[in-house]
Formats: structure tokens, C-alpha cells, sequence
């Protein structure tokens, strides 16, 4: 395995390039193979056999995809929640319930969550504190349990309150372990995660 050397953060827009073409470039077949290697892992984790109320997402942009969850998830009597982006708010996130009849929209990122409409009835939405466990995507990972997103602060917004509150919820992010670097910047904002999981190893802080 090659060494990547340490990054600053003036690097992390030319790394997230770099590692979404390194998702993309994987073949439908290699997804595919990826996103049953990550379930069959995570199904193994005490956190996520233990949860009840559980936040995941649809995959997007070569993300790997946690929907062969679903069904399992469902069996065990788990409730599903969708990331919306909040209307009128500093790119923060509300969780929707999801089921097969949830009516979908097309967000401005071009992924697919509850509509907005749908997602405004309180009675449908759950406070982020009040999750058991989330399932988020990232472009890259390190050794350390770091995560790098996409940029927008979304995730890291939504769970400031980590820092100061615990043990609700669970943070996972998941990646193709072709999202491996040996070392990420790291930023003030950034919300640490109680673990990492790729096709092919967990990480943990």
C-alpha cells in the first residue's frame, strides 16, 4: 500500500477531486460487490444491531450504497430516516421518516430525499439528538477515523452539538476503501465519528 504524505487543509478541494474520481472510476460490478462487502459488515457492528431509530442515505455521485440495509433494517422493526436539506437554514439537515410510499423530490445537488413538503410535518421528522445511529457518506477517510466530506459543512453542522452531548447518536461514515488516504487535514468544524466503514476494514478513532 502506497503512503500518502500529510495534507493541509489549503489541499482538501484538490483531494475531494481526487477521491471522487477514484469513486467514479469503480465499475457498476465493483459497486455493487462494495455495497454488499460494507453491509455485511456493518450488520456485525454491536451499534448498528443495537439501533432502532437510524438515519442513512442514497447513494449519490459514486457513493457506496447502504440501501441493501433497507430490508434487514426493516425486519428488526428499525425505523429509517432520510437527510432533507432544511429549507432556509445555514446548510443543516432534517431526518424524514422514510418508507416505500415517501414522496421523493430531486434536491439542487441532484439527490434524491423526501420532498419538502412532505418533510415539514413535524410528526414526520425526527430531532438529530433523538437518532440512535447514522449511516453518512464521505470522499475520503484516514487511519485516525477522520472524515472528509463534500464541502458543504451539512453533516457537521447538524451534529455541533456532539461535541458537548453524548452518547446519542452514533456517527458511521461509509466509503469504498479506495476513499483511503494515510492522513487527512483536519478542521475546527469538523464532528468526529465513532467509526469508520469501508468495503474492506472498519476504522475507529
Amino acid at each position: 500500500m502506497t503512503h500518502d504524505p500529510p495534507l493541509e487543509l489549503s489541499d482538501r478541494r484538490r483531494l475531494r477531486r481526487e477521491l471522487r474520481r477514484r469513486r467514479r472510476r469503480l465499475s457498476a460490478s465493483q459497486r455493487r460487490q462494495a455495497a454488499y462487502a460494507l453491509c455485511r459488515r456493518l450488520r456485525q457492528l454491536p451499534e448498528v444491531k443495537r439501533a432502532r431509530r437510524v438515519a442513512l442515505y442514497l447513494p449519490n455521485d459514486g457513493e457506496i450504497d447502504p440501501t441493501p440495509l433497507i430490508a434487514w433494517f426493516r425486519r428488526r422493526g428499525v425505523r429509517l430516516y432520510l437527510p432533507v436539506l432544511r429549507p432556509l437554514s445555514d446548510n443543516r439537515l432534517w431526518f424524514v421518516h422514510y418508507h416505500a410510499k415517501t414522496p421523493m423530490r430531486t434536491n439542487r445537488f441532484s439527490i434524491s430525499e423526501p420532498s419538502t413538503r412532505h418533510g415539514a410535518h413535524r410528526a414526520r421528522r425526527l430531532p438529530a439528538w433523538a437518532l440512535d445511529l447514522v449511516l453518512m457518506p464521505l470522499v475520503g477517510f484516514d487511519t485516525q477515523g477522520n472524515r472528509l466530506g463534500m464541502g458543504g459543512g451539512f453533516y457537521d453542522r447538524t451534529f455541533a452539538f456532539r461535541r458537548l452531548r453524548r452518547p446519542h447518536p452514533c456517527l458511521i461514515g461509509l466509503a469504498h476503501d479506495c476513499q483511503y488516504v494515510e492522513q487527512l487535514p483536519i478542521a475546527d468544524w469538523d464532528v468526529p465519528l465513532d467509526a469508520i466503514v469501508s468495503d474492506a476494514r472498519t476504522v475507529r478513532p
